[in-house]
């Protein structure tokens, strides 16, 4: 997942989110969809959580 990006992460989630809603999950993939879900979910956390500290960090260092 290094080469995977904030904004392809969000959309595959919300791909998979949404056929899952829609019903549209065959039942044999399900369990696969939700673990890379998992996956992905934790991709973008630390991904926000990184981008917030480098912020807050160039942010105190312009004060």
């Amino acid at each position: 997942m290094e080469k995977l990006s904030y904004t392809s992460a969000k959309k595959e989630l919300e791909s998979i989110v949404s056929a899952i809603e829609a019903g549209e999950m065959d039942v044999d993939l399900l369990i696969d969809k939700v673990k890379r879900a998992s996956e992905l979910i934790i991709f973008c956390k630390e991904k926000l959580t990184k981008t917030e500290k480098e912020l807050q960090k160039i942010l105190d260092d312009i004060v």
